[in-house]
């Protein structure tokens, strides 16, 4: 897999990253590539009797068109509905005998099927996820069912007017591109796509090459390199594979109002911002946490605090993309309020581009994205999520490592470049309550 690198494109940081990258080869991970391509890693971490289990997938919503929007999510679902060996019932049971939780699904990089379990019971866990991942049934009944909930969390989505809204400036931001869809698809296509669909989609994606195995908890790594070479070794290899690479979106820029009934008028403000390999990505990261970044945020102080123009504020970006990743500014308001927030925020955005972040704006900006990443990786669950994630989508298991050395030295000049580079052409959604039925 292709590596991604990370810079902010300065001499201090270059030197800062290239120390980050030998720093981060911490002891207790192992990377082991079996001989048909598949990834293993393996964090030995003995402080809990516990270990939780990562299998990812290069698939995902990046990868899907309008006509099979959601079939990842959609097909990981389906495979925990029993196997080859076990109906639905008796495969659930297997894990809960144990102790264990095993759940799968999509998202827009990468499909996982995950587990945790006591770590004595650690082998039968990393079976049963191997059952999953290499003999799903995906048996008519049990897909039907699966496409049952599916269209009721859809549905959920497009009531909740946040969601719905949210869904709606991506639409506008992205156009076309993949991004510009959620990762559970759409109505439409959820309802057409067919068990041939989904189980031709299932041999298209799942090849060792794409795949990558993360163990994380009391485990001992040379044990784990075994069993997952007699559980998966038997996967054959195949040619290597080119990802397609996507055209940049070039957003219009443009205003829309939607009405519908909501107790509250919703405001949002979207950018497209840069992927992991963009030199100004951790500046980008920087920049959002200093708009809305909790209460100390710009937009916190200023709308809610001072003006009392917000029920809810803050800045949204996604939490890690190849590509061209969105940053969106939202605002929840009273509909009365709703032309002097949307101006508010405005003012707020521009103000981002005019006025440098003060020093201890800098300093709280840096610590809080640098706390957000510490404190989602606190147990091992998170930590194989993580290993796997960035592994799977060639950034390299020791990303988070090398990227919280480069949040450490984003200067005030770092994030008004990227304040200038990307907050510009705004593409604005106003959700406006109605009372109308």
């Amino acid at each position: 897999m292709r590596r991604i690198g990370l810079s902010l494109g300065s001499a201090v940081l270059a030197l800062g990253l290239a120390a980050g990258g030998a720093a981060a080869q911490e002891p207790q991970v192992t990377r082991h590539v079996l001989p048909n391509g598949m990834t293993v890693l393996v964090r030995e971490s003995p402080a809990v009797p516990a270990v939780a289990v990562s299998l990812q997938v290069r698939a995902g919503s990046r990868f899907e068109t309008e006509t099979t929007a959601g079939i990842t999510n959609f097909l990981h679902r389906a495979m925990l509905r029993g196997t080859a060996k076990r109906t639905a019932e008796q495969f659930a049971t297997s894990y809960e005998d144990i102790g264990g939780t095993l759940d799968a699904g999509g998202e827009v990089e990468a499909a996982e099927v995950r587990g945790q379990t006591l770590a004595r019971n650690w082998e039968t866990l990393l079976a049963l996820i191997a059952e999953a991942a290499l003999e799903p049934a995906l048996e008519q009944e049990e897909i039907e069912r699966e496409r049952r909930l599916l269209l009721g969390q859809i549905k959920s989505r497009a009531d909740a007017p946040f969601s719905f809204t949210f869904d709606a400036v991506l639409r506008d931001l992205y156009g076309p591109h993949p991004y510009g869809r959620h990762y559970l698809g759409h109505k439409e296509s959820i309802e057409r796509l067919t068990r041939d669909e989904l189980r031709a989609h299932y041999r298209a994606i799942y090849r060792p090459e794409r795949m990558v195995l993360a163990v994380s908890g009391q485990v001992e790594r040379g044990r784990v390199i075994k069993v997952a070479e007699r559980l998966f070794g038997r996967m054959a290899r195949s040619a290597p594979h080119a990802e397609d690479a996507l055209a940049v979106p070039e957003p219009a820029g443009e205003r829309r109002i939607i009405e519908r009934r909501a107790q509250q008028a919703q405001i949002l403000v979207g950018y497209i911002g840069p992927g992991l390999s963009d030199s100004l990505y951790p500046a980008v990261r920087v920049l959002a946490a200093t708009l809305g970044g909790g209460m100390a945020g710009r937009l916190f102080v200023e709308l809610r605090d001072r003006r009392g123009l917000a029920y809810s504020t803050g800045v949204v970006v996604p939490p890690f993309r190849t590509g061209p990743a969105f940053f969106v500014a939202y605002l929840g308001t009273a509909p009365a309020n709703a032309a002097a927030a949307e101006a508010g925020v405005l003012h707020e955005l521009e103000r981002a581009r005019a006025a440098p972040v003060t020093a201890e704006e800098l300093a709280r900006a840096k610590a809080y994205v640098r706390g957000q990443l510490s404190m989602d990786r606190r147990t091992n669950a998170r930590q194989a999520w993580y290993l796997a994630f960035f592994e799977v989508v060639g950034a390299g298991w020791d990303f988070p490592e090398r990227y919280a050395r480069a949040i450490e030295v984003v200067t005030a000049a770092d994030v008004a470049r990227a304040a200038e580079r990307y907050l510009t052409r705004p593409t604005v959604v106003v959700l406006q309550p109605t009372t109308q039925r």
